[in-house]
């Protein structure tokens, strides 16, 4: 049940961080107004960490924004940490 929930759970987080991440993209691309940094970074802390890792991945967006990716891969660092830090706690 737990898993269940968890997984339906990543699998929403990380496609809204992927879209979010493309209506970003779309703006800088238009000159219209961004979404702050700070909504990104909070989408990735709240799970949506493999949308943004692919995000950056595929599509080379905010790739050299210093103190942006700083925050970025400490967030995802910290959920590392987090994963495996359960599966050795919760068998």
């Amino acid at each position: 049940m737990f898993r269940t929930i968890f997984l339906r759970y990543f699998i929403a987080i990380t496609a809204i961080t992927f879209i979010v991440r493309w209506v970003d993209k779309y703006k800088a691309k238009k000159q219209l107004r961004r979404i702050p940094e700070k909504t990104l970074l909070i989408l990735t802390a709240l799970g949506g960490r493999l949308g943004a890792i692919l995000w950056i991945s595929f599509f080379r967006h905010k790739t050299i924004k210093g103190k942006f990716l700083i925050w970025f891969y400490g967030i995802v660092a910290a959920w590392i940490v987090l994963v495996f830090a359960l599966m050795y706690f919760i068998k």
